[in-house]
């Protein structure tokens, strides 16, 4: 394994990981619900009656904020070294796997843990372990 030190970027990182973190905590203290995206997603997708305008709301921002900063600044270049076909598979598979998890990396991973939840630990600890099992498998057995 190699760093590419040319696109290393802690200082960028670290104020991301605190904007997201400032964001969970602003977002459950004027709300008080998770900002898990998940379940923000599944929700809307299940018509709720009176609950979806902070959804549709909250998914705008999520997706309107990249295209607010790349009409201002350069976006960096994003790399997907992936087909179509398998893009949809991951992302059905990511989706039911959140649904059976009660959660996301977002919801048991910045909020859950934040707020010491052992079934969001134990979440948390299942995503990474599946996601390095998917990585080794992935580089090491297939290719």
């Amino acid at each position: 394994m190699q760093i590419d030190w040319n696109n290393f970027t802690p200082w960028a990182s670290l104020a991301g990981g605190m904007l997201i973190g400032l964001s969970a905590a602003v977002f459950v203290l004027f709300n008080g619900r998770i900002a898990g995206i998940s379940g923000i997603l599944g929700g809307l997708l299940e018509w709720p009656k009176g609950d979806v305008a902070w959804r549709v709301a909250f998914l705008a921002g999520l997706i309107g904020a990249p295209l607010l900063y790349g009409a201002v600044l350069t976006l960096p270049e994003v790399r997907i070294d992936a087909d179509f076909p398998t893009l949809i598979i991951a992302g059905l598979l990511v989706g039911v796997g959140t649904r059976y998890g009660s959660g996301c990396t977002s919801g048991h991973g910045v909020c859950g843990l934040s707020r010491m939840s052992p079934r969001s630990l134990v979440a948390t600890c299942a995503f990474m372990l599946a996601g390095f099992a998917t990585v080794f498998v992935v580089r090491h057995l297939i290719v």
